[in-house]
């Protein structure tokens, strides 16, 4: 994880880009000096929780305490005020953990990204764009979609970039573009290594979902990143930043 995103953030040095990591407590305790890199080079410093743990399963309670312990982790760590959150694997929404964005205000969170719009997600109904769920304050910024009929293409990095051919998933993106739109493109420090460690105990398609196309991804993630093909990349913060309204990231709080 470490040698990886390592890696990561030398690509964004080199191509001149910034990016929001939503980083695990668990990682910021056993790493600190990699969190303290990702703040000291302009980056956005989010929660992605502190032991990732699907939101929904572990309830309000311990959501509660997850959130606040990774946040409070984080900024201790990173010296930077920690606006937004991530659940892991996309584990909550307005129908299934409705409990979970008052959590996520009350301790001092401002957004989160963790809906998925589409029946691959279990959350068809989801807004495409940003939006305060339930009236509150926090922001939900969702991944990016698009919706074809009935059907939703993710249009999001991770997996799905991984087995789509490039062209294709540019031609999404411009789309989207296109739409008004501003897209959310993601990835694990994991996709971009090929020789990770091979866990045992997975199914034929948990194995392809994983290791599908692990090789080309740093290659494709640099072709991505060229101000040749006209797509401009920010932190989460400043590219919703109309969203948040008065919500803007803070000095940092140590040097």
């Amino acid at each position: 994880m470490e040698g990886n995103t390592e890696r990561l953030l030398d690509l964004f040095s080199t191509s001149d880009t910034r990016a929001t990591f939503f980083v695990l407590g668990w990682v910021a305790e056993r790493h600190p000096g990699l969190v303290r890199r990702i703040v000291a080079e302009g980056h956005e410093l989010a929660s992605h929780g502190y032991g990732h743990e699907q939101v929904f399963a572990i309830g309000q309670e311990r959501f509660q305490q997850d959130v606040l312990r990774a946040k409070a982790l984080l900024e201790d760590v990173g010296g930077a005020a920690v606006w937004g959150y991530r659940a892991p694997t996309f584990s909550m929404g307005s129908s299934r953990t409705p409990w979970a964005y008052d959590v996520l205000a009350k301790a001092g969170y401002a957004y989160s990204s963790s809906i998925f719009p589409g029946r691959h997600a279990g959350v068809e109904d989801a807004e495409l764009t940003p939006w305060r769920p339930l009236g509150g304050s926090v922001v939900e910024i969702p991944m990016t979609v698009l919706r074809l009929g009935q059907r939703s293409l993710p249009v999001s990095g991770g997996g799905p970039f991984r087995v789509t051919p490039q062209r294709l998933f540019l031609a999404a993106l411009r789309r989207v573009n296109a739409l008004g739109r501003r897209g959310v493109f993601y990835l694990h420090p994991w996709e971009i290594d090929p020789d990770q460690p091979r866990v045992a105990g997975m199914n034929w398609l948990q194995r392809r979902k994983h290791h599908t196309g692990l090789g080309a991804m740093l290659s494709r993630l640099k072709a991505l990143l060229d101000p040749g093909i006209g797509l401009g990349w920010s932190r989460m913060d400043a590219v919703f930043a109309r969203e948040l309204g008065q919500v803007r990231p803070r000095p940092t709080l140590v040097d």
